[in-house]
């Protein structure tokens, strides 16, 4: 038995000393904490715990990698309890590795900066490349490189950004474990192929969505297949309300080339439900799909410029679009149940593709030869249908061919598993700063728009009681206590309907805090609302420049149409503007800037001025420039110090076109986070 210590190299089997290890990482991903080297080496970590940053610290401070595997054969890390870094888990060129029961639950993930109202493109992710070890930067539970065979088991990974990372890996069997909760990935490969994925949960792996507001997953997936990932047996899972279920796409070289895809993967008997995007997007290539569920979701199924692909025996419920395909061949459609969906089929080709793709230069891209036929239309009665209430029993049974397709996986029962929360809708799915709530505490949440006054929030969480512990600025409440489920109205004091908080005392069944703090049922826990928007009164003008004026290429000249007469002059109580098409009348679709001006006063205290942009940005406090991003960039987060006080605050802002996005916020004590990865 043995204790860790930074700098550790194992080189034989051994049993790790079963307590808790405060040992933080080098920000580098090029070194570990704890290296395993060699062959036929088994770690059993017995339940010990390897922290590298304290449980309350922001996941975005989480660095460093806890343990990687370089090489060797036959190597075994189990039941280890790994948080608080970038990676918890890495491995290169191993043969034959397994990872069982291990907890890499609450690494590192990004502060996300989509609101209730709408969401910010600061947010939105980018897998397209990973060449050069892209992906390394999102961070992940287990991240696993060049791996051939072995076995991923009963391991849980929640609460960071990725939960499984597979880059050029093979043959593994991945099964029974936990990926959910995710900000960004529940599992993603990208050139790995002949993996078996089968009975895992991968839920609420999202980001992008705001119930009754927004709803685009930005990227997000349960499951993603990239670049070549090929021949991958994905069966009975529980997919549901992951940005996308299904996230499959051939790669940027089949883009540039026409060869190649992410080709002959089946999916079988999977949920992939709830999805605010696709339950399955697969694109520029030719799998199977067989048996799936795919239930409330915008798409059940977008398969652009897919080609002889099968779809055979599905259940779509209650979806806007069932299957919507365009530019596809030779696809077929066959045996499926479309029951209280929108749009059943929708088939086509647009008479112009992107120039700048190498596809449609080198491949057919015509909507021709699709096969759909032999599929049942039902309509949804309000008590449901087919046996146990549930339509999708009503799917005839496959048969021939098809029933020669289920996955010959010794010992994996035939069915998803099961879950408290993955049949609720998609209201269920709550995103906050941090990442998608899990419903494993009490939480109190807007109802409808936080601007609103009264304020109406609702307890989440397990069953329980609630009771009002403290409050301030808070002049009424509309009970006192009450049970989760409740929604409360809260009506701020005068004066104070943009700075005030409330906590409720909790007292139920046993929760675990979003940080992985476990009470027992019955013990007290606090949780609590806080609105802080300081008072401003925005003068914003706005302007549209030329040539002459460019902004990139003559600041004084920009600065100089300033102080013309403006386009639109308008008031606001909060600088936020963001748009692809102006929501506004008056300023162009491109080419156009404007200034903005107002007073802010701040009581004692430590303070952030944030700011959100795209295109480009400068912030004068006190006639002091102190964000400064004038270059043209995608939507990127830049923050300053403010102090207590009053103060004067000028905005530039310009756009050159595309999308449009500027936000100002002050926020109390001192933050630096720049949110998620950008494009590599």
């Amino acid at each position: 038995m043995i204790e860790l210590r930074p700098g550790l190299v194992i080189e034989r089997s051994v049993r790790i000393s079963p307590k808790q290890y405060r040992l933080p990482a080098d920000v580098s991903l090029d070194s570990a904490l704890i290296v395993v080297r060699g062959d036929d080496i088994t770690v059993d970590f017995a339940g010990a715990t390897l922290e590298g940053t304290a449980p309350f610290t922001d996941p975005d401070l989480a660095q460093g990698v806890a343990i990687r595997v370089e090489g060797g054969h036959n190597i075994r890390i189990l039941s280890a309890h790994i948080r608080g870094y970038k990676i918890a888990i890495a491995a290169r060129g191993t043969r034959g590795l397994t990872l069982a029961n291990n907890v890499v639950s609450h690494n590192w993930k990004p502060r996300l900066f989509s609101l209730m109202e709408h969401e910010s493109l600061v947010d939105w992710l980018s897998f397209h490349h990973n060449e050069k070890d892209e992906w390394l930067r999102f961070g992940a539970a287990v991240y696993l490189t060049d791996v051939s065979g072995g076995e991923i088991r009963g391991n849980t990974a929640e609460q960071g950004m990725n939960g499984l990372l597979l880059v050029r890996t093979d043959s593994l069997r991945i099964q029974d474990n936990d990926f959910s909760f995710n900000s960004g990935l529940g599992v993603g490969l990208y050139r790995s192929s002949g993996n078996t994925i089968v009975h895992n949960r991968i839920e609420y792996d999202v980001r992008g969505y705001s119930h009754g507001f927004y709803r685009r997953g930005q990227d997000s997936a349960g499951l993603l297949l990239y670049e070549q990932s090929s021949g991958n047996v994905v069966a009975w899972n529980s997919v549901t309300h992951g940005g996308d279920g299904i996230f499959l796409w051939a790669g940027q070289s089949t883009m540039d080339t026409g060869q190649g895809g992410a080709n002959d993967n089946l999916f079988f008997g999977n949920d992939f439900s709830f999805a605010p995007a696709n339950a399955i997007e697969a694109t520029f290539s030719r799998n199977a799909f067989i048996g799936n569920r795919a239930e409330g979701s915008d798409y059940g199924m977008w398969g652009g410029y897919s080609y002889n692909s099968k779809v055979v025996g599905n259940c779509f419920l209650r979806n806007r679009i069932v299957i919507a395909i365009e530019h596809g061949q030779e696809n077929l459609i066959t045996g499926n149940l479309f029951a209280g969906d929108s749009t059943p089929v929708k088939l086509w080709a647009d008479s112009i593709q992107p120039s700048d793709w190498g596809y449609p230069k080198h491949r057919d891209t015509r909507n021709r030869d699709n096969r759909v036929e032999g599929n049942t239309s039902v309509e949804l009665k309000a008590t449901g249908g087919g046996a146990a209430g549930d339509p999708c029993a009503g799917v005839p049974p496959l048969s021939g061919e098809y029933a020669r397709m289920i996955p010959r996986v010794a010992g994996v029962p035939h069915a998803v598993p099961a879950s408290a929360v993955s049949r609720r809708d998609r209201s269920a799915i709550i995103v906050d700063e941090w990442g998608p709530y899990d419903w494993r505490s009490p939480k109190l949440w807007p109802a409808d728009s936080t601007h609103a006054i009264p304020a109406r929030l609702r307890v989440l969480g397990p069953p329980g009681t609630w009771r009002v512990a403290a409050r301030r600025g808070v002049a009424a409440i509309s009970r006192e206590s009450g049970k989760v489920g409740d929604t409360i109205a809260v009506a701020p004091e005068p004066g104070k309907s943009q700075d005030w908080e409330l906590v409720l005392e909790y007292r139920g069944a046993a929760t675990v805090s979003p940080r992985g703090e476990q009470r027992k049922a019955g013990e007290r826990s606090r949780f609590g609302y806080t609105r802080f928007e300081p008072t401003m009164d925005w003068a914003v003008r706005f302007f549209a420049w030329n040539e002459a004026a460019d902004p990139r290429k003559d600041p004084e000249a920009f600065y100089a149409l300033l102080r013309s007469t403006p386009l639109l002059t308008r008031r606001e109580p909060r600088l936020d503007y963001e748009w692809s098409r102006p929501t506004i009348q008056g300023p162009p679709q491109a080419q156009f800037g404007l200034e903005a001006t107002a007073t802010v006063t701040l009581e004692p205290g430590e303070y952030t001025l944030r700011t959100i942009s795209d295109d480009a940005v400068r912030v004068w406090v006190d006639g002091t420039l102190a964000i400064d991003n004038w270059a043209p960039h995608e939507s990127a987060v830049d923050v300053a110090p403010l102090a207590a006080g009053r103060h004067d605050l000028r905005v530039v802002y310009y756009q050159v076109d595309g999308w449009t996005e500027l936000r100002l916020d002050i926020v109390r004590g001192a933050q630096r986070s720049r949110g998620s990865p950008g494009p590599h």
